[in-house]
């Protein structure tokens, strides 16, 4: 913070304590007039130049002052922007933290309390209903905790910070479109340190685009109005592709002689054709219409659950990039409509995988020839893909899941590569 220095005078008169209580007010006043530019003077005019271009936008002046005019640097936003998790987590850790009973449980409460109100969406909109509360119960815990962030504080923070500041800017700008909008006040625009909202946590861009007044106020509310919640919710999935009537998947059994190198999101293939290779869904009936395509998951390598994904997977996808969230929303979904739990749950496993590690390992899967794409720690598809391709090499069982033994020959392989270029 910048160095305001103030010249005190003696305070022994009654006119002299009156000239000092007129400096502390004269601070007090800078402080609450110009909060952004008195405690970080890059911040102050990074929102100058906000301000202009909101003006520049059609935003009202009654919003750039509510927003713009209070907006307060958060370090803790940049401090959270920038950690990343030390070690990759396991489809066991991740699963295990988000499919308990006790939601289980809450979810089927709340899907008989708002039975009638999901059930007209669903009609309307093709969603299960199910699936909004599932998506409810892992976004919002079903409300308990929407975050606790001032919204425009946190884009402003992170609309100031070069990193990621063209998009920041424009989740900013399409804040203050929706408090302009007269959807919600500013200081009632509460969420997480990167700016998702209300009960399904969407961004402010996915608000614009997507949210819904349902229950008719004429306002979009997607924190404390649960049918705009999850009508807006039903709306963003049918526009993603949502599929009416198809499911999102299934755990399936596999033969002991399968082929893992067939699994992976980008290997559709018909049911007709997962049959023939013996794959059969875990309750023994058919898996479903013969020219259905689905892709084989293995989250936790042969050892783990198998399950066929269909296109409504991938549309839960783009709500949220992760495997293991879709297999969630998905598993949790049938849990609350009443399905058993998995037949084949993952194994737990204790051993800990550093991001370091895997950056090394996908540099050494390069230098045995095998492309597992950027080297960034991240142990998604493509080094996967690559992980397989080295156990297919090695006669192991091509299931592209990495265990410690896994990287120490992946390690060894490649130090010997290294060696013969030495010599």
């Amino acid at each position: 913070m910048p160095v305001i220095v103030f010249s005190i005078p003696s305070i022994k008169s009654p006119l002299n304590i009156r000239s000092l209580q007129a400096v502390i007010v004269a601070f007090s006043v800078l402080l609450l007039i110009h909060p952004a530019e008195a405690s970080n003077p890059q911040f102050g005019e990074c929102i100058s130049r906000m301000k202009d271009q909101a003006r520049s936008e059609g935003i009202s002046d009654k919003t750039i002052q509510q927003v713009l005019g209070k907006a307060r640097y958060l370090p803790r936003v940049i401090e959270l922007d920038r950690r990343q998790p030390e070690f990759t987590q396991t489809f066991a850790n991740y699963f295990g933290t988000r499919i308990s009973e006790e939601r289980i449980q809450r979810g089927r409460e709340l899907l008989t309390r708002h039975r009638e109100l999901l059930r007209q969406i669903e009609r309307e909109s093709g969603i299960p209903a199910q699936f909004l509360v599932s998506f409810w119960g892992l976004e919002t815990n079903y409300g308990g905790f929407f975050g606790d962030f001032r919204i425009t504080d946190s884009l402003a923070t992170l609309a100031c910070d070069p990193r990621r500041s063209g998009y920041f800017t424009q989740e900013l700008l399409n804040a203050m479109r929706i408090v302009d909008a007269g959807d919600i006040a500013a200081e009632r625009m509460i969420g997480s340190w990167a700016g998702a909202m209300g009960h399904m946590q969407f961004m402010p861009s996915t608000f614009l685009r997507y949210a819904r007044d349902i229950d008719g106020d004429g306002r979009r509310d997607l924190w404390g109005s649960i049918p705009d919640a999850m009508g807006s919710a039903a709306n963003f999935l049918r526009q993603l592709g949502w599929v009416p009537g198809l499911n999102w998947g299934q755990e399936v059994r596999l033969p002991s002689s399968f082929d893992y190198s067939l699994a992976g999101r980008d290997q559709m293939m018909s049911y007709a054709e997962w049959q023939r290779l013996g794959v059969a869904a875990i309750s023994g009936a058919s898996l479903g219409p013969a020219e259905q395509k689905a892709a084989l998951l293995v989250p936790s390598g042969h050892q783990g659950p198998a399950f066929l994904v269909t296109q409504n997977f991938h549309v839960i996808m783009r709500w949220n990039r992760s495997e293991f969230y879709a297999l969630s929303v998905g598993h949790l979904a049938d849990r609350i409509a009443g399905a058993a739990r998995l037949h084949r749950m993952p194994p737990v496993e204790t051993i800990k995988i550093s991001r370091e590690q895997v950056r090394q390992l996908q540099r050494d899967l390069l230098a045995l020839g095998i492309d597992a794409g950027e080297a960034d720690g991240v142990l998604g598809s493509a080094t996967r893909k690559a992980i397989s391709r080295f156990q297919q090499r090695t006669q192991r069982i091509a299931d592209g899941h990495l265990d410690a033994a896994l990287l120490v020959a992946i390690r060894e392989a490649a130090n010997g590569v290294m060696q013969q270029m030495v010599e």
